[in-house]
């Protein structure tokens, strides 16, 4: 297939970092306040979009040209990959932005976020070898003595290892607590012996470091059922000695998958201990000392909500460049005669109104999901850095609570807008010359990863409406409530917030049925969840959106029409009515259905859909 890295400029990310989010306070906490300022962000990004074209993007085509295979236990991955993750090692783009140290010169998680995004839109199938590798060090990180994370963190920030996490077994997948690993005990109480079996382990082998440090679940033997019983382990491909030096640790890659997309990306089996070799670090308490309950679904999930912010601004990224794609061939490709007047000659498909909207769909769902991330991205930082205990909390709160909608809102919706990008282009979008179709092989894995979207959907239903007493929830659509009531008198978007102000109003009425159908009928909460999920994510995108729109219209005002920056601003504007007027009116029509009750995709018998 063809790639096209078609994103050409950073001014978004400008206007969100520099003008619409309050990131004052983060350029200031002492991590930053030496290094950069808010002025800094065209100095930052400006070369990261030079490299994504320039040396990002060719190695999109060879991860297509040249997937990953699997051969006598050995998987070979594109040529180009093993270079451009140690290039971007050391010129600070990959695990070093994870160093936590006082001298360490990293940059603001919503400032990082918007360089991977980038790097991600120029070569999806090679951003997971950075991001786990950075999950995996930010565990031992956090969670490891100090012997450990000298043994380690060195050699996975500058990418001499690389890392991964290992959940998912043949016999657990979301069922995590189901899962066969076990661990027993050796005669050093920090090493166990490590056996069992994963799959679908992205990032699980390459050809391109010296060593994989593997996040490894597992009982320890005598350890609670289900979750409770966890543990989680260091367990690295080659065991490392106390001098430093490596020798087999019987951890083998048993296969490789072969995938719809991100054809560069290695998927692997993974095998721990078939000769009873297999040695990991405990992370944590040991179950035997500690009522037979583990800690290593706890541990997991601090790397698990970052990866699953992560997972959804990935998808969003693949959105962004099929968006760029099909505009760039709109503006070029003629064809057809305006209705307005048909005998004014062919004109360029970008002036023809089903493309317009096709476009005016997919700028909006990205400048309204951009909105969400990198607000939540913000609360990140303030709740690592920000010296009041208040503004952590509150910030740990948002993160908590919109931590779901933010990993399968872009999922989801990126599915059918990469397909109306490749609508737009007619049949050549069915084509393998043109980009757009591997973008949504590529992007369809974000949906399932981390934890499905109906998982997703059900954390969000089941956990965060009702955490801390549901006053968290309570509270996140309050501020809605208040932002709405704040706005009411605003001229040009008294249609928009009047729109807020219906799906506000239809979403408490939707959310309160849902409660009730915990008691009375709870088949019906899975049943709803996931369209509850969109409808969330709708309502927050909405006021979001909405509140740059109020920023951008001002500015417009007071540039004119005639100031180059006019049709940026103007277009944030349109962007705002589109979505509150064509986005977020499911939101409604999700609560009618909800209140509706309908069972009948549940009370049929499982026969009926033989037929």
């Amino acid at each position: 297939m063809a790639s096209n890295f078609a994103v050409n400029n950073i001014r978004d990310f400008e206007f969100i970092i520099s003008e619409w989010l309050p990131t004052e306070g983060v350029f200031s906490y002492p991590q930053f306040a030496d290094y950069y300022s808010r002025d800094d962000i065209k100095a930052v990004l400006g070369p990261i979009l030079k490299m994504c074209k320039e040396v990002i993007e060719p190695t999109n085509d060879d991860g297509e040209k040249n997937p990953v295979t699997f051969a006598d236990g050995k998987v070979t991955t594109p040529p180009s990959f093993g270079p451009l993750f140690h290039k971007l090692q050391e010129e600070g783009w990959g695990t070093s932005n994870v160093d936590d140290s006082e001298d360490a010169m990293v940059l603001p998680e919503m400032l990082y976020a918007a360089v991977w995004e980038m790097i991600c839109a120029a070569n999806p199938a090679f951003m997971p070898y950075i991001l786990l590798t950075s999950g995996a060090a930010g565990l031992i990180q956090s969670y490891a003595d100090d012997k450990l994370k000298a043994m380690f963190l060195p050699k996975m920030m500058d990418g001499t290892w690389s890392g991964t996490m290992c959940l998912t077994e043949p016999s657990a997948g979301s069922d995590v607590g189901d899962i066969l690993s076990k661990a027993y005990p050796t005669d050093d109480p920090r090493i166990f012996k490590v056996k069992g079996s994963k799959i679908f382990i992205t990032g699980g082998d390459n050809d391109f470091t010296e060593n994989i440090i593997h996040l490894y679940l597992a009982r320890v033997e005598g350890a609670r059922a289900g979750t409770a019983g966890i543990s989680l382990f260091v367990v690295p491909k080659y065991w490392v000695n106390e001098d430093g030096s490596l020798e087999d640790n019987d951890f083998v890659t048993t296969g490789a998958e072969h995938k719809m997309g991100l054809h560069g990306s290695v998927t692997a089996a993974l095998a721990a201990g078939e000769n009873d070799g297999c040695r990991g670090w405990l992370l944590g308490v040991d179950p035997r000392e500690n009522d037979g309950k583990g800690q290593g679904m706890a541990q997991m999930f601090q790397m698990m909500n970052l990866a699953r912010m992560e997972t959804g601004h990935m998808a969003l990224s693949c959105v962004i460049n099929a968006y760029a794609n099909a505009r760039d061939n709109a503006k070029e490709r003629i064809q057809g005669r305006l209705m307005t007047d048909p005998k004014a000659g062919r004109v360029a498909i970008i002036n023809h109104e089903d493309i317009k909207r096709t476009l005016m769909a997919g700028k909006a769902h990205i400048e309204a999901i951009r909105a969400m991330m990198y607000r939540v991205y913000l609360a990140f930082d303030q709740r690592h850095r920000d010296p009041d205990p208040a503004v952590r909390k509150a910030a740990s709160d948002l993160i908590e609570m919109t931590t779901p909608l933010c990993k399968a809102y872009p999922s989801d919706e990126g599915w059918w807008l990469c397909g109306e990008a490749i609508q737009s282009y007619g049949g050549y979008g069915y084509c393998s010359e043109y980009p757009v179709g591997q973008l949504a092989c590529d992007m369809k894995i974000y949906s399932i990863w981390e934890g499905t979207n109906f998982i997703q959907s059900m954390d969000l239903v089941g956990r965060k409406m009702s955490m801390k007493g549901g006053s968290v929830f309570a509270g996140w659509v309050q501020e809605m409530v208040d932002f709405c009531e704040a706005n009411q008198g605003n001229a040009t978007f008294a249609k928009e917030f009047a729109n807020l102000e219906k799906a506000l109003k239809a979403y408490k009425e939707m959310t309160a049925a849902l409660q009730g159908y915990f008691k009375s009928n709870v088949s019906l909460v899975p049943l709803y969840s996931r369209r509850v999920l969109t409808a969330s994510a709708q309502l927050y995108c909405g006021r979001l959106i909405l509140d740059q729109g109020l920023l951008a219209d001002k500015k417009a005002k007071e540039l004119g029409s005639d100031h180059y920056d006019y049709n940026f601003y103007s277009g944030k504007v349109a962007t705002a009515k589109y979505y509150l007027r064509n986005v977020v009116p499911n939101v409604w029509a999700v609560s009618e259905i909800v209140l509706d009750a309908d069972t009948s995709a549940i009370d049929v018998p499982v026969d009926v859909f033989e037929y």
